[in-house]
């Protein structure tokens, strides 16, 4: 017998056999984690297996009041009784009041909202109830869900998908007759508020609103949905009716005030889950270290193919998240010759994402319920609600940007009974190696807030364009909360409206929907033209990102593809591209320049201070690095002169005193290089706690002292000394500032929630660089040390001591 000494003949040693096959899953499941325990002792690349105890469900009998045809129906399709959280939403449900709903994955939220709004149609067949949901795949599961029951009632109850999607000739029948139109923000924006004069029998008798995945609606995006929902109350109340909301949620640390700011009314929350839970082994994995002095780990990928390969050979169902779609071909591809050449079994090992034709996901879907499929490697596809079966181990390749989605993921593994167990493979991004490090905080309190800012200045004038198009604003009237006085005039200044009888009426002839985008904040896009081959366009990049993302030279990611940018033409608002296939990423380097125009809030900590505020952000692209993917090294640079790009915003920012900061036993240099690592590790830890994209905050050094803006580490070009690059700073009243910024014009919420967090979001990046095995910094703390420089991380350290504690 071979003994598996290695990775490479581990996967000689454990092909399937019979016994493998016919061996209880539970006992191969336990196999699989103590093999993977014993490979990975040598290098302690696990940092935690968190064992997660079943849990018996607390369940409730059905309420009287409910439709006795839709109880049978319910028990027939084996839900013979509920649990207590849908046994409370139903009673608030019925007392009138708005619901959010927190729990876990496949806990039976879905129940929350269809019972009561079935109860309603089957008692009054004129109500009408609107779903939203984020994804496409998600309607079609909830929607198949919703047939299910009502092929049980036997009751005419009609429900539609109206989405981009559906058949011109069906849309008339379906304004008339649906009971449940199920659409996602995006339809409603465009396709049902602008026309709702074709939808009076759905306004006029709108009893509930959903909105589920709550979690998903932040951000810009987020932002933007709760000026539809704006437009949508306001359209209801013109045909008389006021509708209930039913929002779902992940687990967040804010689900009341972002359901609140969401739909602008009270919300009851229902968070105690009655559901049962299986066991769960939830494992945190961190490739070894390869290279101690530059930080370097072994690839997570190639790791997440190691890992991924043991359950498999072990007969055990598992499903593999990648970031990318790139990345989930690459994984299909590494999986199907570990583990279906060996085997000579075609089909086992199944890709899953977007760009699939639907029959093709239709067909993996039932394959994995039906135990067919042994693995699949899926986007985020696959992480929200659609119905794959009972698996029982899901690999995480890379911790997907928060713990809400982490869960979401793991909880696809193990989602009815027996034991089942979560593996997340960090990557070396300082958020993938705090989370792997600090478990205890990922399985501790929701920390995450979900933000949004929905009277963000442009997004609010575009909805008030919509809203105006929609109905006349009467003099007096709100959008929501908002006084709009001062914008309705700017619009009849700029020839849009029209004052008359005290009322504004539309009078552009555009169409305002139709040019704007929930996914931006300016409608000023970059369009993005695939020269390949027959020119096509493939992209829309909104202002504020073209400038960094499509430079010229730039590697542009789309869908998972990689495409080369030719040409940069920034008066006609386009980037021309070509597919290409590289092993790197391109980072643009700006030379960021920030004035503080206003501070709203300022917060003394043990030696230094916090502030918030309004800014005036002036960004030039100057150059770009080419970042290798899977390590984060630095591989090459180049040298841009692109137009500068002026915002102003919303900052937090972090103030270290000159007699902190001059103090410090370490050169001038040094303690520059030490203010790059303090921020770029600020940068990357500060999304775990904002639920939110690393661009979606930009970040920057200036002195608190003169104003002036610290340049960029390293600028392309002629390597300047030390003294040339930071002249004006060096001076001995020099007291940094380092702005952590809302990347958007007006901000969108992120910065008042640092303020707030400050102390935390400092401990983290302590612990995050006390953690690090690395010797003078790399891409899990400070940076790559060849950018951040002699002595970054111990002047970061250094400088974070300072900050949190007094007289340290």
């Amino acid at each position: 017998m071979i003994e598996p000494n290695s990775f490479n003949n581990l996967f000689l040693y454990f092909i399937i056999t019979e016994n493998y096959a016919t061996m209880d899953k539970e006992e191969n499941l336990l196999k699989a984690i103590n093999l993977l325990r014993e490979i990975a002792a040598p290098y302690d690349s696990i940092t935690t297996i968190k064992y997660l105890p079943a849990q018996g469900g607390s369940f409730a009998d059905y309420p009287s009041e409910i439709h006795p045809k839709l109880v049978e129906a319910l028990k027939k399709k084996g839900f013979q009784s509920l649990y207590s959280h849908q046994r409370l939403a139903w009673e608030k449900i019925q007392e009138g009041k708005n619901v959010v709903v927190v729990t876990p994955t496949a806990s039976g939220k879905t129940l929350c909202y269809n019972l009561p709004v079935l109860d309603r149609i089957l008692r009054d067949p004129s109500s009408r109830a609107i779903y939203l949901f984020p994804t496409k795949a998600l309607s079609q599961d909830q929607r198949a869900e919703l047939d299910e029951i009502i092929e049980l009632l036997q009751e005419e109850v009609k429900i539609f998908t109206y989405d981009g999607d559906t058949p011109q000739d069906a849309r008339k029948a379906i304004r008339s007759q649906g009971h449940i139109i199920i659409t996602n923000p995006d339809m409603l924006h465009s396709g049902i508020l602008p026309h709702h004069t074709k939808w009076i029998k759905l306004f006029e008798n709108l009893k509930y609103i959903i909105i589920d995945e709550l979690h998903n609606y932040r951000g810009v995006f987020g932002s933007h949905v709760a000026n539809v929902i704006r437009r949508l109350k306001r359209i209801a109340s013109f045909y008389g009716s006021k509708p209930q909301f039913i929002l779902s949620t992940a687990t967040i640390a804010n689900p009341v005030d972002m359901a609140q700011k969401m739909i602008e009314e009270p919300v009851e929350l229902i968070d105690q889950n009655g559901a049962p839970r299986a066991e769960k082994y939830f494992i945190f994995y961190t490739p070894p270290v390869v290279n101690p002095h530059l930080g370097i780990r072994r690839s997570y990928i190639n790791e997440t193919r190691r890992i991924a390969s043991i359950f498999l050979r072990h007969n055990l169902q598992t499903i593999v998240f990648a970031q990318s779609r790139l990345l989930t071909e690459v994984l299909v591809t590494y999986l199907k010759e570990d583990i279906e050449k060996s085997l000579k079994d075609e089909g086992l090992i199944r890709g899953y994402r977007g760009g699939y034709l639907p029959t093709k996901r239709r067909e993996i879907e039932k394959g994995l319920r039906e135990g067919k499929i042994l693995g699949v490697v899926s986007t985020n596809a696959l992480e929200l609600g659609i119905d794959i079966g009972t698996l029982d181990v899901a690999v995480l390749a890379g911790y997907p940007g928060t713990i809400a989605s982490t869960w979401q993921r793991a909880g696809r593994a193990g989602r009815k009974t027996g034991k089942s167990a979560a593996v997340l493979v960090a990557s070396s991004s300082p958020l993938d190696q705090f989370i792997v490090h600090h478990p205890d905080y990922f399985f501790s309190s929701p920390p995450e807030m979900a933000l949004i800012n929905p009277d963000n200045l442009s997004i609010l004038v575009s909805h008030i364009q919509c809203a105006a198009f929609e109905l006349p604003f009467e003099d007096g009237e709100k959008f929501g909360s908002v006084e709009i006085s001062e914008i309705l005039k700017f619009l009849e200044e700029e020839q849009m409206l029209h004052h008359t009888q005290n009322k504004w009426f539309w009078t552009s002839e555009a169409y305002p929907a139709d040019g704007i985008s929930l996914r931006s904040i300016s409608s000023d896009n970059f369009v993005v033209v695939d020269i390949t081959e027959k020119p096509k366009v493939i992209a829309e990049v909104d202002f504020s990102s073209a400038l960094t993302t499509l430079h010229p030279k730039a590697i542009y990611i789309c869908e998972g593809e990689q495409y080369f940018v030719e040409k940069f033409d920034y008066d006609q608002r386009k980037a021309y591209v070509k597919k290409t296939d590289v092993d790197y990423f391109t980072d643009a380097i700006d030379y960021t320049n920030v004035k503080i125009l206003d501070v709203f809030d300022r917060k003394d900590i043990p030696q230094g201070w916090v502030s918030h505020g309004e800014v005036h952000v002036a960004t030039q692209v100057v150059g770009f690095k080419k970042i290798k993917f899977h390590t984060m090294e630095n591989v090459g640079a180049g040298e841009l002169q692109l137009p500068q790009n002026e915002m102003s915003t919303t900052s937090f920012w972090l103030t270290i005193p000159a007699e902190i900061y001059q103090t410090l036993p370490f050169t001038s240099e040094q303690r520059i290089n030490g203010l790059f690592g303090l921020s770029y590790v600020l940068h990357h830890v500060a999304p775990l706690f904002l639920m939110c994209d690393l661009h979606d905050l930009g970040v920057a050094i200036g002195d608190n002292f003169s104003g002036e803006s610290v340049p960029p580490r390293e600028l392309p070009g002629r390597k300047p000394t030390a003294s040339e690059r930071f002249q004006k700073i060096l001076s001995p009243d020099f007291s940094p500032n380092i702005f952590l910024y809302d990347n958007f014009p007006g901000g969108i919420g992120l910065s008042p929630a640092l303020f707030e967090l400050q102390k935390i979001l400092l401990e983290a990046c302590l612990k995050t660089i006390e953690t690090c095995p690395c010797e003078e910094g790399c891409p899990s703390c400070v940076g790559p040390v060849r950018e951040s420089g002699e002595k970054a991380k111990q002047v970061a350290k250094a400088l974070l001591q300072k900050l949190l504690f007094t007289g340290a």
